[in-house]
C-alpha cells in the first residue's frame, strides 16, 4: 500500500483532541465501525508506552521488509526463461524449447515476461500450437498486461475472444480489471465491471471487494468506498447510481462515434455474457459477511485515515486486536501515518515499538513515514535520526527516502548536508532522483551557488534528459530569482525528440517578465507556435499581466483581445491587471471600459480591481466616480479594506471635503489592526492644506506614540509648520526626522533642506546634501535642485551665475549637476567638499562649458586659493571659451580678496570703456572688489559710473516720451 505523504493539516477532518490507548472489551460487529460521534479521539487498544525517548529498532529479519519474488524454478522452466529474457525473437526461441510444457508451466512464462508486448507474444504463440487448452488463468494474465498499458481496444478484444472460448470470469477476473481501470483513473468503468459481475449472478468475494473499497479511497471516493463495503459486509452490493441498462445505444450497438476505451464498455463489452449467468455459482447475497483478510483492514484504515476519520481508523485496529486478525507491516505502517499526518506523534512512535514486540520489523517504508512526519511537525533533527537508522537496522534508503530527506535539507538551505546525501546515493550506485533536481537547485540559487547549479545539471544531464516538468521546476527557482540567463540555459538544453512543453515557455516568459525583458518574452511568445507548442490560457494571463506590470498596455489590450478570440478566459486577476495598469497612466475612461468588458465577460470584480479604480480617480479627484466603483463594491459583499478606505480619503482630500474624509477615518478606527500609516498621513495631508494645526498635531503625535510616524508623516508636520510661519516648531521636527533615521530618499531630504533654507540656516542644507550624495548616495532630483537654486540665491550668489546654472540643469549640459552641487558646498562654507568636487573637472578630458570654468573659479576664490583660480581663467582663455559677466564677476572678487588692485582696475577699465557690456551685478562686484582690496574711494566712485550707466538711459527714455505726448496735437 502506498502511503500518501500529505501534511496533517490536509488530513485533520475529523475528531481532534487527545488519543488515549487502553483496552476495551471484544465487541463482535457484522463490520469493524464504531458508531460515529463528536467527541474526542480514542484509539483505545492496548500498547506499550514509549517512556521518554522513540526506541527505534537495532535490526530486521529481512531487507526492506518486502516480501521477495519468487525466481527459483524447477523443470525445464529456468533454461527457458533464461532463453526468453535474452532473445528478441519469442517465437522461435519457444519453438526451440517448448516442445510439452504443462498449463502451469504456461503460466508460469506468462507471468514472468517484462512487457505487455511479449506477454501478448507468448500468449499467441501458446494459442498457435493444437495441444493448447484455453483456461481463465492465462486470460487474466494476459487482461492485466493489456490493462496496465491501457491498450484498451485490445484488452476488449481480448475480453470478446475469452467469451468465444467459452471461458468465463472469475473473482479474480473481475477483481483484476477493477483494478486495473482504476489506476487508470477510469473510476466509472472500474465500478461498471462489478456491475456487470452482477449480471452473472456472481458475488464479490473479499479480495475483489478489498480492490473496489481502494479504488474508491484513491480516487477520494470515500462515502462511497464506506457504502459499498458496509453493504458487502450485510450481503448486498450497492450500485444504484451506474445503471448499465440505460446507457444509450445505436442500432449497430456502437453509436456514431468509434469505439474507444471509454465507450466499449457501455457497448459489446458488457452484452458479452451479460445476462448469462455461471451454473453453479456458490455466491449468494443477503448473508451476512465480516472480512478475514488483513489486507481489508489495511485498506479501510487507510480509507479512514485519507477521510480525516482517526477514531474510525482506530476502531479498525482495535478491531484486528479483538478479532485475532494477523497485523503485517502494511497494517502498522498505515497506522503510524494516520496518527502521525493527524499531530499525533506520539501514539505514531508507540506503534512502532508495539510492532517490535508483535516481531514484526520496520522496512524503509515505515522509516520514510516517520521522516516525513517529523519534517512536517518541524522536528528535524529526529527526521535526520530516522534517515540514518535505516542503514543501522541494516536496510537502504529508497528513492522515496533520498527524496524526503533532500527536501528537508534544501528547504532548510543545508548545503554540506545535501552534498553529503548526494554522495551517499552515487556511492550506492543509484542517481539522484529527478524529482530533486528542482529542490536542489532552489537550494544553490538561494546561497548563490550558481555554478554548483550548472554542474549538478550537467553531470544529470549526461546520464538522462529531464522532463519537461522538471526542467520547468528548474527554470521557476532561476526566475523567482531573477536569474532569467541561467533560466534561459535550461529552457535551452538540448533535448532528443522532445518538443518544449507549454509550461516551459509560461516559465520562461514569467523569467523574461521579472527582469522586465518584454521584448524577448514576446518574442519567446511568437515563436512558440512555428515550434509546435500552441500557447494555453496560463500563457496568455501571464502575458498580459507582465505588460500591464510594465505600462505597456497596448500590448496588453491586444494580446487580451487575442486569447478572448481564441475561447480563453481571462482570469480576475489580469483584468486587474489591464484596470490597474489604466489607472496608473491616468487613462480613467479606458479603465472604467474594461470593468465594463469583465463583467460582460463573467468575471467578478475583486477588491483589486475596485481599488485600483477607486484610487485612480481619487488621484484626478474625481471624487463621485470613486465613490461609486466603492458602493458597487459594498453591493458585492466585498468588504472595503485600508487600502480602497485610503484612497477615498485622498480622494476627499483633494477636493477639500473635510466632512467626508473624517467620516471615512473614523470608520477605520473601527477595523481591525486599527488605522494604518497611509490613511493617517492623508489626514495630516489634509489638515495642512487647510492650516488645521492643532487636528494635524493631534494625528501626528498619536502616530509618534504608537511609533507609526513615517518620513511622509514628518514631512507634512514640517510643511504645515513652514507654511504658518512657524519656523521653530519646523526645524524641531526636521531635527527630530533626523535623529529617527527617516531620512531614507530624495523627497524626504528634500522637505527638511527646504525648511533649512526658509529657516537661513544654509550649513545645515549644505551638511545634509553631502550625506545624501555622498554618504547614501541618492541621485538628486528635481526637487532637490529647486532646493539648491534657493540656497545658492539666499548664499549670495550672483542672480546670473545661478540662472546660468539653472539654464544648464534644465539643458542637461554636461557636469551640470556637478557644477551646481560644487557651488552650493562653496556658498555654505563646506569649502573643502567643495574643492574636492570641483577636481572631478580637472580630469575632465571634453572641452568644459564656461559655467564650469567659472564654478571653478568662485570656488578656488572662495576658498582663497588664488593662484588656482586665475591658472582657471588662463585655461579658459587656452581652451578658447568666451568669458562673460558671471566669469568677470567671480574674477575680479579674486582680485579684491587678495588685494590685487591692478587686476580690479583692469576689469573696472574694460567695463567704464564699454569692452565689456555694462552689468549692474558686475559693477557692484567691482565695488566690492575695491571695498575688500581697502580703497573705499574707488569703490564709491564705481557706485557713481554704475548710476551714470543706467540712469541716463532712464532719463533719455523719459525725454524722448515726453517730446512725444508735446507733439500731439
Amino acid at each position: 500500500m502506498l502511503l500518501p505523504t500529505c501534511s496533517s493539516r490536509q488530513l485533520r477532518g475529523g475528531g481532534g483532541g487527545s488519543l488515549h490507548l487502553h483496552a476495551l472489551s471484544h465487541r463482535d460487529p457484522s463490520h469493524p465501525r464504531p458508531p460515529t460521534s463528536r467527541g474526542g479521539v480514542s484509539l483505545r487498544f492496548k500498547l506499550q508506552r514509549r517512556p521518554k525517548a522513540l526506541a527505534l529498532p537495532t535490526s530486521v529479519s529481512s531487507s526492506n521488509g518486502k516480501k521477495q519474488r519468487r525466481t527459483a524454478y524447477g523443470g525445464v522452466l529456468p533454461s527457458v526463461l533464461r532463453s526468453l529474457g535474452s532473445a528478441d525473437d519469442v517465437e522461435k526461441t519457444l519453438s526451440s524449447v517448448c516442445s510439452d510444457l504443462s498449463p502451469r508451466e504456461q503460466t508460469v512464462i506468462l507471468k514472468e515476461q517484462r512487457s505487455c508486448e511479449r506477454v501478448v507474444r507468448v500468449w499467441e504463440f501458446f494459442k498457435s500450437r493444437e495441444d493448447y487448452a484455453p483456461n481463465v488463468i492465462h486470460y487474466n494474465i494476459v487482461l492485466r498486461a493489456l490493462g496496465r498499458a491501457q491498450k484498451w481496444d485490445d484488452l476488449r478484444r481480448c475480453w470478446i475472444e475469452m467469451a468465444q472460448k467459452g471461458v468465463f470470469p472469475t473473482h479474480n477476473t473481475y477483481g483484476m480489471l477493477v483494478d486495473v481501470y482504476g489506476k487508470a483513473g477510469m473510476v466509472k468503468e472500474a465500478l461498471l465491471w462489478i456491475k456487470h459481475m452482477k449480471l452473472r449472478g456472481m458475488f464479490p468475494d473479499e479480495v475483489t471487494m478489498n480492490t473496489v473499497v481502494r479504488v474508491l479511497k484513491d480516487a477520494a471516493e470515500f462515502d462511497r468506498a464506506e457504502r459499498f463495503y458496509k453493504g458487502w459486509c450485510d450481503g448486498r452490493v450497492e450500485l444504484d447510481d451506474l445503471e448499465l441498462d440505460s446507457m444509450v445505444e445505436s442500432e449497430d450497438g456502437f453509436g456514431l462515434a468509434p469505439v474507444s476505451y471509454k465507450h466499449f464498455l457501455s457497448t459489446e463489452l458488457f452484452k458479452i455474457g451479460g445476462r448469462m449467468k455461471i451454473m453453479g455459482s456458490n455466491d449468494s447475497e443477503n448473508s451476512v459477511r465480516k472480512p478475514q483478510l488483513t489486507s481489508t483492514y489495511n485498506t479501510l484504515i487507510d480509507l479512514y485515515g485519507k477521510a480525516g476519520r482517526l477514531k474510525d481508523a482506530a476502531a479498525v485496529f482495535r478491531e484486528m486486536l479483538s478479532s485475532g486478525v494477523p497485523m503485517d507491516i502494511i497494517t502498522f505502517n498505515t497506522m503510524i501515518f494516520t496518527c502521525g499526518s493527524h499531530g499525533h506523534l506520539s501514539e505514531a512512535e508507540a506503534l512502532l515499538n508495539e510492532m517490535d514486540g508483535r516481531r514484526i520489523s520496520p522496512d524503509t517504508r515505515t522509516y520514510n513515514i516517520l521522516l516525513s512526519l517529523y519534517a512536517e511537525a518541524g522536528n528535524i533533527d529526529a527526521a535526520l535520526d530516522c534517515y540514518r537508522k535505516i542503514r543501522e537496522v541494516g536496510l537502504f534508503p529508497d528513492a522515496v527516502t533520498h527524496r524526503a530527506v533532500i527536501h528537508i535539507l534544501c528547504k532548510r538551505n543545508m548545503v554540506q548536508e545535501v552534498v553529503s546525501v548526494i554522495e551517499q546515493i552515487r556511492k550506492s550506485g543509484s542517481n539522484i532522483d529527478e524529482h530533486s533536481l528542482p529542490d536542489i537547485v532552489k537550494m544553490y540559487v538561494n546561497k548563490g551557488l550558481l555554478d554548483s547549479a550548472k554542474v549538478l545539471l550537467e553531470n544529470f544531464q549526461d546520464d538522462r534528459e529531464l522532463l519537461p516538468k522538471t526542467r520547468a521546476a528548474i527554470m521557476d527557482a532561476y526566475a523567482e530569482k531573477g536569474f532569467w540567463a541561467e533560466a534561459e540555459c535550461v529552457f535551452f538544453m538540448k533535448s532528443i525528440g522532445q518538443k518544449k512543453d507549454v509550461l516551459e515557455y509560461n516559465v520562461m516568459i514569467k523569467a523574461y517578465g521579472k527582469a522586465k525583458l518584454y521584448d524577448k518574452a514576446f518574442s519567446l511568445f511568437k515563436s512558440m507556435k512555428n515550434q509546435g507548442t500552441w500557447p494555453d490560457e496560463c500563457t496568455y494571463n501571464s502575458l498580459v499581466q507582465m505588460f500591464a506590470g510594465g505600462d505597456l498596455v497596448e500590448e496588453a489590450e491586444s494580446l487580451l483581445l487575442e486569447m478572448q478570440r481564441l475561447g480563453f478566459k481571462p482570469q480576475t486577476m489580469t483584468y486587474s491587471a489591464v484596470i490597474a495598469c489604466y489607472a496608473r497612466l491616468g487613462q480613467l475612461s479606458d479603465a472604467a471600459d474594461t470593468y465594463d468588458e469583465m463583467e460582460k465577460a463573467g468575471v467578478k470584480p475583486n477588491e483589486v480591481v475596485y481599488g485600483s479604480l477607486i484610487n485612480g480617480f481619487a488621484e484626478v479627484g474625481r471624487v463621485e466616480e470613486a465613490l461609486r466603483y466603492f458602493h458597487w463594491m459594498e453591493q458585492c459583499g466585498i468588504p472595503a479594506n485600508k487600502i480602497v478606505l485610503t484612497s477615498l480619503i485622498k480622494a476627499y482630500s483633494k477636493v477639500g471635503c473635510l466632512e467626508g474624509a473624517k467620516s471615512v477615518y473614523e470608520r477605520m478606527k473601527n477595523m481591525q489592526g486599527g488605522l494604518d500609516v497611509i490613511a493617517s498621513n492623508s489626514m495630516i495631508s489634509l489638515y495642512a492644506d487647510l492650516g488645521m494645526i492643532s487636528e494635524a498635531k493631534l494625528i501626528f503625535n498619536g502616530m509618534r506614540e504608537e511609533n507609526m510616524a513615517d518620513g511622509v508623516s514628518f514631512a507634512n508636520m514640517m510643511y504645515l509648520y513652514k507654511n504658518m510661519g512657524m519656523l521653530d516648531e519646523a526645524i524641531e521636527v526636521a531635527e527630530e526626522m533626523k535623529q529617527a533615521g527617516l531620512l531614507r530618499d530624495c523627497p524626504s531630504y528634500n522637505k527638511v533642506m527646504a525648511c533649512y533654507a526658509t529657516n537661513g540656516q544654509l550649513h545645515q542644507c549644505g551638511e545634509l546634501l553631502h550625506e545624501m550624495v555622498v554618504t547614501r548616495k541618492l541621485l538628486p532630483d528635481s526637487g532637490t535642485f529647486r532646493v539648491i537654486f534657493t540656497v545658492l540665491k539666499k548664499g549670495g550668489m550672483a542672480i546670473e551665475a545661478v540662472n546660468q546654472l539653472e539654464l544648464s540643469y534644465h539643458e542637461g549640459k554636461p557636469y551640470a549637476r556637478q557644477a551646481i552641487i560644487s557651488s552650493v558646498f562653496s556658498v555654505v562654507g563646506l569649502h573643502a567638499l567643495a574643492f574636492e568636487s570641483c577636481e572631478v573637472f580637472s580630469k575632465a578630458k571634453l572641452t568644459l562649458d564656461c559655467f564650469v570654468y567659472n564654478v571653478c573659479i568662485y570656488v578656488y576664490g572662495a576658498l582663497g586659493d588664488v593662484d588656482r583660480a586665475l591658472n582657471i581663467y588662463m585655461k579658459m582663455q587656452d581652451d578658447g571659451v568666451k568669458p562673460d559677466h558671471v566669469t568677470y564677476i567671480f574674477l575680479v572678487g579674486c582680485y579684491g580678496k587678495s588685494g590685487m588692485i591692478e587686476g580690479v582696475r583692469r576689469v573696472h577699465s574694460q567695463l567704464k570703456y564699454r569692452e565689456i557690456e555694462p552689468n549692474e551685478s558686475l559693477f557692484e562686484a567691482v565695488a566690492e572688489a575695491y571695498r575688500n582690496a581697502k580703497r573705499p574711494d574707488l569703490a564709491e566712485l564705481v557706485n557713481k559710473e554704475m548710476r551714470f550707466a543706467f540712469e541716463p538711459q532712464q532719463n533719455s527714455d523719459s525725454e524722448f516720451e515726453n517730446e512725444g505726448c508735446s507733439s500731439s496735437p
